[in-house]
């Protein structure tokens, strides 16, 4: 057996779902090299004739056959890919035969519904919430704080801003973020733009020495950057958020979607999915 396979995700519409869905499949299986590569919007046959023929060509090169994962609608894009030299496997044939059949419903078969412009009202939230995120990144406004879902506090690079921007894209949080930085630490309260706004409020904390990785690679030979310099920092945000009352998770080893999944659980944020 080969430990090292291309994996091709095949679409008629962008290919993220194929993506996400077979992505979570492909990390059942330690030890194998998967090369991925993303096909999106083979939303006719011809363009199928040609998807088949580049994963022909993969699969002549001798590392294994191939595996496709496909989200497609189309019965006659379909039936041009099944004949790929690959393992095919494509989920809404999986999946729609046996939800209509409990249903009792045909499903509309409409391309690209799961990451599309088509349902405007939760696509402007979702719109708003980024640029929501992206006008109060690192404390850049404090206007309209007060309409924000969650604001993140912690030091400088503890993965406030990427959380910040994975809520709102993914789930269309307005989600704010906010430095602690010594001046903070010295006066041992929240900044004053925050003071009203605690029950919005969750920290970030993460490992000194991580944060020493991160901050040397950005300010290297910086009294920013020093190990000795992140201990404080890290200890004197912790031990402000726990005389504020403010809840909190360490992000050294957690992705950011298990952070952001604990603050939406945790603060009772609905959770819709784009």
């Amino acid at each position: 057996m080969s430990h090292r396979r291309t994996v091709f995700f095949v679409s008629d519409g962008t290919g993220i779902t194929a993506q996400m869905l077979g992505h979570s499949l492909l990390t059942q299986f330690e030890g194998v090299d998967f090369k991925q590569v993303t096909i999106p919007f083979i939303d006719n046959t011809e363009k199928a004739e040609e998807c088949i023929a580049r994963i022909g060509t993969e699969a002549a090169n001798g590392n294994g056959q191939p595996i496709v994962f496909a989200t497609l609608v189309n019965q006659d894009v379909r039936g041009v890919m099944r004949r790929a030299n690959a393992l095919y496997i494509d989920f809404f044939e999986s999946f729609i035969d046996p939800l209509e059949a409990a249903l009792g419903v045909k499903s509309s078969h409409t391309i690209g519904r799961s990451h599309s412009a088509m349902d405007k009202k939760e696509y402007q939230q979702r719109i708003e919430a980024i640029n929501f995120a992206m006008a109060h990144d690192d404390g850049a406004s404090h206007r309209e704080l007060g309409q924000a879902d969650v604001i993140l506090i912690g030091v400088s690079r503890s993965g406030k801003t990427p959380t910040s921007l994975y809520l709102a894209l993914q789930f269309g949080v307005r989600a704010a973020n906010y430095p602690l930085i010594p001046e903070d630490f010295h006066r041992s309260k929240l900044p004053e733009a925050l003071r009203g706004q605690k029950t919005r409020l969750y920290g970030l904390t993460i490992a000194p020495e991580r944060l020493h990785e991160i901050r040397k690679e950005r300010r290297p030979g910086s009294r920013y950057a020093e190990l000795e310099n992140c201990r404080e920092e890290v200890q004197e945000a912790e031990g402000l958020m726990r005389r504020e009352g403010i809840r909190c998770i360490n992000s050294t080893s957690k992705s950011i979607e298990e952070i952001a999944t604990t603050i939406m659980r945790e603060l009772r944020i609905t959770r819709q999915v784009y």
